[in-house]
């Protein structure tokens, strides 16, 4: 990785653990079975890379721009994603653990988080539209002045969301789900 400019290319198996890469472009790459935990990875950018099976865990990405990234099977644990450029900031996350993680303030509109687990994540002052919670783990994650229009937590499970606090016209839950909007009320349902 030491190119400045990367396209087209696939990394495997790269251990850069406490490391610091920075200041270097990627663009439509490939990262399978890498390791990266606490590892500082700021003012980079990633446009249309795809993560696979890495530990991304403890990453710094301050300043850094993720354009069209994929994360699949990753593990990202802390990661303060609301550290990342705004500027055409896409991500979408499938079977990855995105516990601790936050996501404050971001505009993340019809991104896709499938089957994470994302405990105490924070999603405070986000932007969610027509986001999918398919299948994920909520349990005490933060939603606090979040854009919730549209979004689908049908198959989500263990969240809490408060609907006074956060606007959530036409977002979808499934019928055992309305216990975590109802949370705060200390009512029975049967």
């Amino acid at each position: 990785m030491e190119n400045l400019i990367n396209i087209q290319k696939t990394f495997e198996k790269v251990v850069a653990i406490d490391d610091r890469i920075n200041h270097r472009e990627f663009e439509d790459c490939v990262f399978k079975n890498c390791d990266f935990s606490n590892s500082d990875f700021s003012n980079n950018t990633f446009m249309d890379c795809e993560f696979i099976d890495c530990n991304l865990s403890m990453i710094s990405f301050v300043n850094t721009s993720l354009k069209g990234v994929r994360f699949k099977n990753c593990k990202l644990l802390g990661i303060h994603f609301n550290k990342c450029t705004d500027f055409l900031f896409e991500v979408h996350f499938q079977e990855c653990v995105l516990d601790y993680a936050s996501f404050a303030n971001k505009k993340m509109p019809k991104t896709n988080f499938i089957s994470c687990s994302m405990k105490e994540t924070g999603f405070i002052g986000t932007q969610l539209n027509n986001a999918i919670f398919d299948n994920c783990n909520l349990d005490n994650a933060i939603f606090n002045d979040t854009q919730l229009a549209g979004a689908d937590f049908r198959t989500a499970y263990n969240y809490k969301i408060d609907p006074e606090f956060n606007p959530m016209k036409k977002a979808k839950f499934s019928t055992q789900g309305i216990v975590g909007l109802l949370e705060k009320y200390d009512i029975k349902i049967d």
